[in-house]
């Protein structure tokens, strides 16, 4: 009996090194490149739906809408990144992201183009972000991972849901 559960630990072992060195991320488009953030940031994906203008907000700050008795702020993530803007269509969606910030939750949801499919990552093969100096603020990116032929920019969601707190502050 005393080998079955070793035999049993050693398998606990090796599947707990397993997911600690891989994870998760939703990916989805924003024109033609491939992006993803952490499934366990994903709240929920929902069809685009007109939202409630707020006034005296930036550009890529869509509104708000009521989520089943909260108010979550939209963002259009392709504005947010300075990417061509086009018209919504069908297949864009919005996808709900939370993240904790000193024991408060944050929601928000993000426009996208599309939502592509859940990718598991090794956490080794995930590259860093190229440094292209001062100009281009790359803070929001984890790093950036090729996935069966095509290049995936991981998104930090903690960093990414507090932009608007960090340019306030610029």
């Amino acid at each position: 009996m005393a080998q079955q559960s070793d035999t049993t630990d050693i398998n606990k072992s090796h599947y707990h090194k397993e997911q600690d060195e891989t994870s998760q991320y939703l990916s989805f488009t924003l024109g033609n490149e491939e992006y993803g953030v952490d499934i366990l940031s994903v709240q929920e994906i929902r069809g685009w739906e007109p939202v409630s203008r707020i006034p005296n907000v930036p550009f890529y700050e869509k509104g708000v809408v009521n989520l089943r008795g909260s108010i979550v702020p939209i963002i259009d993530l392709r504005e947010k990144l300075h990417i061509k803007f086009t018209d919504y269509t069908l297949l864009t969606v919005v996808v709900v992201l939370q993240t904790i910030d000193n024991e408060k939750i944050r929601t928000m949801g993000v426009v996208v183009d599309s939502v592509s499919d859940v990718i598991t990552i090794n956490k080794a093969e995930v590259q860093n972000a190229p440094d292209f100096g001062t100009k281009v603020n790359n803070e929001f990116i984890n790093g950036l991972i090729s996935v069966d032929e095509r290049m995936v920019i991981l998104l930090n969601v903690d960093k990414l849901l507090k932009l608007e707190e960090i340019e306030s502050l610029s």
